[in-house]
């Protein structure tokens, strides 16, 4: 005989030969002959080392004492004591002690896809339930396009976002929507004059419709990159040279309409276009430097030509007023004196004749 004391929140069950012989609640119990008792604690998960708890099931007190959750293939269940999250059941039987505990399951159907918003985000994130999460982030100043199986669900704002893991396929697709920048650099390309140069290009634009630049193309900014080469190249291949280097700060207006017109089945709006360089290269920079310096010479060339007349005009004019004034001719001649006297640094006079007199023999005929 055996005496066994069964506290208040365990359960006895009483073998013999492996067939469940009894259940033992609390209290004090005597055990005769060659029985086994298994003692269980009824806060947690009821299995048994001796029998299967599917065969002990089939004894009725036991069955009623707990309670059985089933989990089926494609299924999960959350299990939450009182309020608070415990485990994840996958696919597979189980059984729970009835107690004081407040049990509450949560079945999740996998194909369901999207994840329960009564469930607290610091339980998606716990290492349980973490490898059938999968987590989405869609980053500031950006949106996020949700495809299901390669279809267009949802339009997701900045945040993380929760799926169930299941056989369908998911993609997520991040668009910047703020206004972006786009340079073409380098491009080298040949005028209507055969010139070639070297053009950087650049262009203001923001996404206006975010499902057609994801759905129309594959990758709208290389498809918009190629848009802007192919009006800038045909644009230019119009123009000479002297007609692009006279137009540059204002063809971007004038491709604005064309390029608006091009990018709109790519969702974007152009809001700005511009030529920032253009670069000539070696062989054509030595030409226009050539070129550049004879126009200034000629230039030069001109200019001293005019003065040159203009002088000659006015010493043709100043000669007939003194031919015709021997007033001013004299004054003329006095200027001349002047100059020349402002040349002499001494002047020697003898003493045979007065001073005037020799001034004026020196001066004056």
């Amino acid at each position: 005989m055996k005496k066994l004391k069964i506290a208040s929140y365990q359960v006895g069950l009483v073998f013999k030969a492996k067939e469940l012989q009894g259940v033992l609640p609390c209290g004090t119990h005597y055990i005769w002959g060659d029985k086994q008792v298994e003692v269980h604690n009824k806060k947690g998960a009821f299995k048994s080392a001796v029998l299967d708890k599917e065969l002990l099931l089939e004894n009725e007190e036991l069955a009623a004492m707990v309670e059985r959750i089933q989990v089926g293939d494609g299924e999960l269940q959350l299990l939450f004591e009182d309020g608070i999250f415990l485990q994840v059941l996958p696919v597979g039987k189980y059984a729970f002690w009835k107690e004081s505990v407040k049990r509450t399951f949560l079945k999740v159907n996998l194909e369901d896809l999207y994840v329960d918003t009564s469930i607290n985000r610091a339980v998606l994130e716990t290492p349980q339930i973490k490898p059938y999460i999968r987590k989405l982030a869609v980053p500031q100043q950006r949106k996020g396009l949700l495809f299901v199986e390669g279809k267009f669900v949802e339009l997701l704002e900045a945040g993380s976002y929760y799926y169930w893991q299941s056989s369908k396929q998911l993609e997520l697709k991040t668009i910047d929507y703020r206004i972006q920048q786009m340079e073409i650099s380098g491009q080298e390309l040949l005028s209507k004059d055969k010139a070639t140069l070297r053009v950087s290009f650049f262009i203001q634009y923001e996404v206006v419709d975010l499902i057609k630049a994801v759905t129309v193309s594959k990758d709208y900014e290389k498809q918009l990159y190629l848009t802007v080469q192919l009006v800038l190249r045909s644009f230019i291949g119009a123009l000479s040279l002297d007609e692009l280097l006279g137009r540059k700060d204002t063809a971007g207006q004038e491709l604005l309409e064309t390029l608006a017109a091009k990018s709109t089945p790519f969702g974007v709006r152009i809001l700005d276009a511009g030529i920032r360089d253009v670069i000539l290269t070696g062989e054509m920079k030595n030409i226009m430097h050539q070129v550049l310096e004879a126009e200034k010479q000629a230039e030069a060339n001109s200019i001293m030509r005019r003065e040159e007349t203009a002088a000659t005009r006015s010493m043709l004019n100043t000669a007939k007023m003194m031919e015709n004034n021997s007033i001013l001719w004299k004054l003329k001649e006095m200027e001349y004196i002047e100059r020349i006297a402002d040349k002499i640094g001494t002047i020697s006079l003898s003493g045979n004749s007065s001073m005037i007199t020799q001034l004026k023999e020196i001066f004056v005929k």
